[in-house]
């Protein structure tokens, strides 16, 4: 007497999320969420699901997937040209959404978005000046900070007392940081611009961005940064006839032909 055929056991899930479709940081940048870097932290952190699951580092979504930020639906949208602003933003705002002390922002005098929001490429600090941009594409956004890419800021910077030539060329040499070594890629004295005393102003270009980079370089070699302002981010330069706490939108074909990405 033979014996019944044996009912197939249940096929249990996949171990890992599926490899198809893009991948969940990705989809998240080019919706203006942030930045891949910041997402990847909120993916690890357990803030994403995909279907209702926390979704995993590495994860895909394929279309279709129900994918939401903090219990909050995120419509993924297609990759679209991004928008770039560029403000020029004036000393005294802080490059922060919210401030604790309620002091301004960059942010309060951007337009609206109807969809995502806008991400600072960058910072600048409160005293300081200048050139700012903001896209809608945290993908955009990310390529654009990214060390490996050297992407050249340039900044015209008062020093007290000047700079000794010296420290001049240590500070083209190379200064060792908390963080590493930080060089200039050029330094130039500028024509005194109707200012009296013992304080300089200088050009200098930097292919980097770090947290107070350029004061923390300065005061590495005895010296102090009274005035910051950058003029310059890739090849896009900050308008001579833009008034501070004001933007104005950059072309997207500028933007793909620009060196800044």
């Amino acid at each position: 007497m033979s014996r019944p055929a044996r009912s197939p056991r249940p096929t249990s899930p996949p171990a890992h999320p599926p490899s198809s479709g893009e991948r969940l940081q990705k989809l998240l940048a080019a919706a203006g969420l942030g930045s891949r870097r910041a997402i990847e932290r909120w993916i690890a952190a357990g803030r994403v699901t995909v279907d209702g699951r926390v979704a995993q580092l590495g994860e895909r979504a394929g279309a279709g997937a129900r994918i939401a930020l903090d219990g909050n639906p995120v419509a993924a949208r297609a990759a679209a040209a991004p928008r770039v602003l560029l403000y020029h933003k004036p000393v005294g705002e802080l490059v922060t959404r919210r401030d604790p002390q309620g002091r301004p922002t960059v942010f309060d005098r951007l337009p609206g978005l109807r969809a995502g929001r806008w991400v600072a490429v960058g910072r600048l600090d409160l005293n300081s000046s200048g050139l700012l941009l903001f896209t809608d594409s945290g993908e955009l956004a990310n390529r654009l900070m990214h060390p490996r890419h050297e992407i050249e800021r340039e900044y015209q910077m008062r020093v007290q007392g000047g700079l000794s030539t010296e420290a001049g060329r240590r500070l083209l040499a190379g200064v060792e940081l908390e963080d590493g070594l930080a060089r200039f890629r050029s330094l130039v004295t500028m024509k005194q611009r109707g200012e009296t005393g013992t304080n300089r102003w200088y050009r200098v270009v930097l292919a980097e961005g770090r947290n107070r980079e350029l004061r923390r370089m300065v005061e590495a070699v005895g010296a102090r940064v009274s005035r910051l302002v950058r003029v310059r981010f890739g090849s896009i330069a900050l308008p001579a006839d833009l008034p501070p706490g004001r933007w104005v939108e950059v072309d997207e074909r500028v933007v793909r032909t620009a060196k800044i990405g």
